[in-house]
């Protein structure tokens, strides 16, 4: 009994021990960042952004693997079935939006992942062709004149930018047509003026609206953006504070990641931000600052999960 009795302490001592050393050491390898999006969108800018830094910061490698497809749904799956080590991160900004349009997803978006910290908010912008219209009273004007003929693109469906004019629309009082890309034609054909309008994050179009390529309309924000001061925001244009649709972007790791990981990654990550050749380039391209603990980001990321479900039955979107 002597002997099992040490062997049960021994065990568990060390255990205690291995333990909180690996998550001081983490990490010691290479570490895949998903991002369930195609490149060259707001949360994948991000990631490359950030992870470049905390890479340099514990010296190892942070790889970004775009895995897009299904709202989102693909890539969040590979994170959500991952190993609980560390090694594997989600960076994602709708991934509440995912859960509230989705009648079935193979993974449960509140129990399967822990928050961890957020990047930044980035204000949507709602953006058409350059002489398609001048303002935004103009362009619900047109909506309202036709009902059901003027039509805005996305990223796909459950994206910010889908969700974004879904909110525009309901708090205008409009009827328009949702067309959902796969790819970056949503890009050209939003400055070919094929689509009428989109309203996507600001860090995403931020450089053709500066190239003249696209006229920003107004922005989704109690303020102005500091990337946009002269675009009005949606309630400067005559909208109400509920057309607003808060775009964030976040990491998250597998729920059962040991807390002293998702406490240091948290750190890095704020570490990261704090830079001041970060804090340029993503002020560049329209994000804002977001800060909160590993606890309120939690309690944020609740609270989204709950308004998204309440968007997605309130405006009647069909569930996938």
């Amino acid at each position: 009994m002597k002997i099992a009795r040490r062997v049960v302490l021994g065990t568990a001592m060390a255990l205690a021990i291995f333990n909180p050393a690996s998550a001081e050491d983490w990490p010691t390898r290479t570490v895949t960042v998903v991002v369930p999006i195609p490149a060259g969108v707001a949360s994948d800018i991000m990631a490359r952004v950030v992870f470049e830094q905390v890479g340099r910061q514990v010296g190892q490698t942070f790889v970004i693997e775009n895995r897009p497809g299904a709202g989102g749904t693909i890539g969040t799956s590979v994170v959500a079935k991952a190993a609980p080590d560390g090694y594997t991160i989600l960076v994602y900004g709708s991934i509440a939006a995912a859960n509230a349009l989705y009648e079935r997803l193979p993974y449960d978006t509140v129990a399967d992942f822990t928050p961890v910290v957020a990047f930044g908010q980035t204000p949507l912008v709602v953006v058409t062709a350059v002489g398609r219209y001048k303002t935004l009273a103009e362009l619900i004007a047109a909506a309202k004149a036709k009902p059901g003929e003027l039509n805005y693109a996305s990223v796909g469906i459950g994206s910010a930018a889908h969700f974004g004019a879904v909110r525009l629309a309901a708090s205008a009082g409009i009827t328009v047509q949702h067309v959902p890309f796969k790819g970056q034609e949503w890009l050209t054909d939003t400055i070919a003026g094929r689509v009428d309008f989109s309203v996507l994050p600001v860090t995403t179009i931020i450089g053709q609206i500066r190239d003249g390529k696209l006229t920003a309309l107004a922005v989704g924000a109690n303020e102005r953006a500091a990337s946009l001061p002269d675009v009005p925001t949606l309630i400067e244009a005559g909208l109400k504070a509920d057309a607003i649709y808060p775009f964030y972007t976040g990491a998250y790791v597998p729920s059962k990641t040991p807390r002293a990981i998702v406490d240091k990654l948290h750190d890095e990550v704020v570490q990261a931000l704090a830079v001041p050749s970060v804090q340029e380039r993503l002020a560049k391209i329209g994000v804002e600052k977001l800060p909160m603990t590993v606890a309120e980001f939690e309690k944020f990321f609740k609270d989204d999960v709950a308004n998204n479900l309440t968007l997605v039955k309130e405006a009647n979107i069909p569930k996938q």
